[in-house]
């Protein structure tokens, strides 16, 4: 039987969510990533990107504008409440060509991490790669170090693939990076879980979560 390719690469639209939308990384967000780069959590969060954490408004300007002239497209998780970004994510390792995409380059701050909104800004990549682009591959890496993010993929639904072993130089050091991916006949299953969790039926009035999400 024939594959086929995905439509396209993402263009660059809004990703409206409940909790959260996904708008185009843009010079605009960039006081509100920096406000979000700092405060308990921040620096192990970072110890794992290709970057430091922005110090100043023109360092977060400059992040910005590396992102947007590269192969990558980038978003800011905007806080549907507040409407301020508390993070950022981006489309990485893009083959339409082949149907497989990436989300990476993944910071969500101290408001955002360990929410729903951060499990929202998860799934809306996901469905837009499936549901609305085709996509038969979703994937996400890390420094195989970095436990916290392979307990996060884990969770949301990825299947383990391996480490590729001295795979990078990150600031200086050798990063063995494991991979992790979603396809196409998983995402059924794993789609109707996340729209379970999500439900506000599914938290009580202080915002805590009545059941977990349970992927597996």
């Amino acid at each position: 039987m024939s594959v086929q390719p995905a439509k396209s690469a993402p263009e660059p639209i809004v990703l409206q969510g409940r909790y959260v939308r996904l708008e185009p990384l843009q010079q605009r967000h960039a006081a509100d990533l920096l406000a979000a780069s700092v405060g308990e959590g921040v620096p192990e969060r970072y110890r794992w990107l290709f970057e430091p954490a922005p110090t100043t408004l023109a360092e977060a300007e400059s992040f910005i504008e590396r992102m947007n002239a590269g192969a990558d497209r980038f978003v800011a998780v905007v806080d549907q409440q507040s409407s301020r970004a508390l993070g950022r994510q981006g489309w990485m390792r893009i083959f339409p060509e082949h149907g497989s995409i990436e989300i990476g380059g993944v910071y969500w701050g101290p408001q955002l991490a360990r929410t729903p909104l951060a499990t929202e800004a998860l799934f809306l990549f996901a469905r837009h790669a499936f549901d609305d682009l085709g996509y038969r591959r979703f994937e996400w890496k890390c420094n195989n170090r970095n436990e916290p993010s392979k307990a996060a993929a884990l969770r949301f639904g990825f299947q383990f693939e391996g480490v590729f072993r001295q795979d990078r130089i990150v600031k200086g050091e050798s990063r063995d990076t494991a991979w992790y991916s979603v396809i196409d006949s998983e995402w059924p299953a794993i789609r109707a879980e996340f729209e379970r969790w999500l439900d506000p039926a599914n938290f009580d009035a202080d915002g805590v979560q009545k059941t977990k999400l349970r992927t597996r």
